[in-house]
């Protein structure tokens, strides 16, 4: 019998935490859908025969099959469908960015609000942790070895595609715990640790190697792999190299990159009770950049006990190019949004700490390269804002170590490596690369695509070899 459709324009809402109680905890702040919501929910879904938000999804999910699944209560069958496109179904269902990407395309948006997809993956993928007790398939070993470096996004999900085809995979992670920017980056509030570990433990359940502090370019280099009978690599690494503004004052005490900052509350539990991790509890902070991680850094600041917390971006609240959802969290939190305004100096007290910022008003112009209008300064408009604390979250690019260590690795200006084509295939026979690394810092659900499109490629390329070989 099939199932009445749901033709409510708006979706469920998200049960979520009270603002002013979560602002000082780092508990998840998106609830989850309950049984109930799923259903209602999912019941939106028109099923389209075109698949558009399939489409639009950097790994394929077949989405409206898996959401006709959980429309007929078969929630273990919809993880199925979803984890045989994605190997990390329950860390994006929390912070891909879907209203960019499947639901942007969703045939409800045109006269009420998408399908919430993302919600939906969440819930089957927690709903599959909480139930399932059936072990994993252990795939046919092919007798080839793949070596993966990095444990970001893009690693875990070649490394996934590939142990499933049958390979001996090893990932390579340069940090004491796998993860990468999932566990680093990203606070506990929007990802908790112990649905990436979970994902983790998943991936080595069906024999993926993963290898801690091991520093690829200094313990080992990629000739080196090669040497050591790994017949292809995929550099997965990232862009962990912060970047500042090269301003007077950035030296000083308490001026830290988002990606420090972020490092010391997440992999370091800085947020803990009794935590010996170094980091300083301010008073007032300035966040300055509008993107995703700003507003990491922003809400963490606020968490860890500041009395004020601003967020400092050079153009206007609609260019930020966050979230809207994390903005609003922000907001709720009482993050403060001082847009048009750009720092143009730190300054200093008498014991070489943070006591203030000097920036000036800005206004839009012209288009830039991208499309968006560029901000130009407003003559005579400076001023001092009172903090003692400066985040600078204005982008990172790749740590140079890979690139310095590997003759042939073609890179451009950035420093990021240069590929042929969406397989990643890169300078370098046998050696491919995605995410970060390529792109420079980008959102989890690309680089699992470039992971995913890496795996297809190097699967290919080792056949073609066992071929030209028989």
């Amino acid at each position: 019998m099939a199932q009445q459709k749901n033709m409510n324009p708006e979706r469920c809402p998200m049960p979520v935490q009270d603002p002013m109680i979560r602002r000082r905890n780092f508990d998840e702040v998106a609830l989850g859908y309950t049984y109930e919501m799923a259903l209602e929910e999912a019941r939106r879904c028109l099923n389209c025969p075109t698949k558009p938000c399939t489409t639009a999804c950097p790994v394929a999910i077949n989405i409206p099959a898996f959401i006709e699944r959980i429309v007929n209560e078969d929630i273990e069958g919809a993880y199925q469908i979803i984890s045989a496109s994605s190997s990390l179904p329950a860390v994006c269902g929390r912070v891909c960015p879907q209203e960019r990407q499947c639901e942007s395309k969703c045939v409800r948006g045109k006269k009420g609000e998408s399908v919430g997809i993302g919600r939906l993956e969440r819930f089957v993928a927690d709903y599959h942790r909480e139930h399932s007790a059936q072990p994993p398939v252990l795939p046919t070993q092919n007798g080839h070895k793949v070596a993966i470096i990095g444990s970001g996004p893009s690693g875990l999900t070649a490394a996934g595609d590939l142990a499933k085809d049958g390979y001996q995979v090893t990932v390579f992670e340069a940090l004491h715990l796998a993860g990468g920017v999932l566990v680093y980056g990203i606070p506990e509030f929007r990802l908790p640790k112990q649905i990436v570990q979970k994902e983790i433990d998943n991936l080595k359940a069906i024999g993926v190697d993963i290898q801690t502090n091991m520093v690829i370019g200094k313990i080992l280099t990629i000739d080196e792999l090669f040497d050591m009978g790994y017949e292809a690599i995929y550099i997965g690494s990232g862009a962990g190299l912060p970047r500042f503004m090269n301003i007077p004052g950035e030296s000083l005490k308490g001026v830290y990159s988002a990606n420090e900052y972020l490092t010391r509350i997440n992999l370091m539990k800085a947020y803990q009770k009794g935590s010996k991790t170094p980091i300083k509890h301010s008073k007032k902070v300035a966040v300055v950049g509008g993107g995703n991680v700003a507003m990491d850094a922003a809400r963490s600041a606020m968490r860890m006990g500041a009395d004020e917390v601003s967020i400092v971006y050079r153009r206007g609240m609609e260019e930020l190019p966050a979230r809207k959802e994390e903005v609003e969290h922000a907001m709720e939190e009482g993050i403060i949004f001082r847009t048009l305004t750009n720092p143009v100096e730190v300054l200093g007290d008498e014991k070489g700490e943070v006591c203030g910022m000097k920036c000036v008003e800005m206004e839009l112009g012209e288009p830039d390269a991208s499309g968006r209008r560029s901000p130009v300064v407003k003559p005579g408009t400076e001023f001092i804002m009172d903090i003692d604390t400066m985040i600078m979250a204005i982008g990172t690019s790749p740590n140079p170590l890979i690139r310095k260590t590997t003759p042939g690795l073609e890179t451009n200006k950035r420093g990021c490596i240069v590929t042929d084509g969406d397989n990643g295939l890169t300078s370098r026979e046998g050696v491919y690369a995605g995410g970060d690394a390529v792109t420079g810092a980008a959102t989890v659900i690309l680089a699992m695509g470039a992971g995913k499109a890496a795996a297809k490629a190097i699967d290919e390329y080792i056949k073609s070899k066992d071929a030209a070989d028989a």
